[in-house]
């Protein structure tokens, strides 16, 4: 598990990225690549505000983050250390 995240919040979680299969592709998408919403939304097949929406979505719950935030356009995301413990549970 992941330091500060209890068992009860881990599975809230799971069922918060389970329940969406965009939340979930965008974030399997990002396992272990640096990706701008555009490259997610052509490996993944969904709209890139689609992307752009879930991945703020993913970034308000600690499980992606934007490594230049400060760019208006071109923004790279990676997993966190929670977003790639929620994959390793998923792929279990």
């Amino acid at each position: 598990m992941v330091e500060g995240i209890s068992n009860k919040e881990m599975w809230e979680i799971i069922g918060y990225i389970k329940i969406s299969p965009i939340r979930l592709k965008t974030l399997k998408s990002l396992k272990s690549n640096f990706l701008m919403p555009s490259e997610i939304a052509k490996m993944t097949g969904f709209r890139t505000t689609q992307i752009s929406n879930t991945l703020q979505d993913l970034k308000d719950k600690n499980l992606v983050m934007c490594m230049n935030e400060s760019a208006h356009k071109g923004r790279i995301y990676q997993n966190t250390e929670l977003g790639l413990a929620i994959l390793e549970i998923l792929n279990e």
